[in-house]
């Protein structure tokens, strides 16, 4: 069994930053692409940052230059870093990883954590 643990959530101010982290855990052989997610209250959940096994990174048009994605592989992480929140960033944010295991490659998601952007 895999699963995907996010911390770092919590309040922030505008302009402020906080970093988000999703740790991997189980039974598997490896992990391919790494990516955060986040759903605010009434809209869709988007995906706002990625990043490959090899460490190439994609961001959503709205996070770009202010957040940032890394990933350390040898202690199956990723982290996003925010840097300049504003309000509208305020959601739930979700880790998702494609994992490798015994029985093929499977998406896994984390439980979410609340990120609130308010002064």
């Amino acid at each position: 069994q895999v699963q995907l643990v996010e911390s770092g959530g919590g309040l922030v101010q505008p302009g402020g930053s906080l970093r988000l982290s999703c740790a991997a855990s189980g039974s598997f052989f490896g992990i391919d692409g790494m990516d955060w997610y986040r759903q605010a209250p009434g809209k869709q959940r988007e995906l706002i940052a990625a990043i490959t096994s090899d460490e190439r990174t994609n961001y959503a048009d709205s996070v770009k230059g202010r957040f940032t994605i890394s990933r350390d592989n040898a202690k199956n992480t990723v982290s996003l870093q925010m840097n300049s929140p504003k309000p509208e960033d305020t959601a739930v944010y979700h880790c998702h990883a494609r994992v490798h295991t015994s029985t093929g490659p499977w998406d896994y998601w984390g439980q979410g954590t609340q990120v609130t952007v308010s002064s």
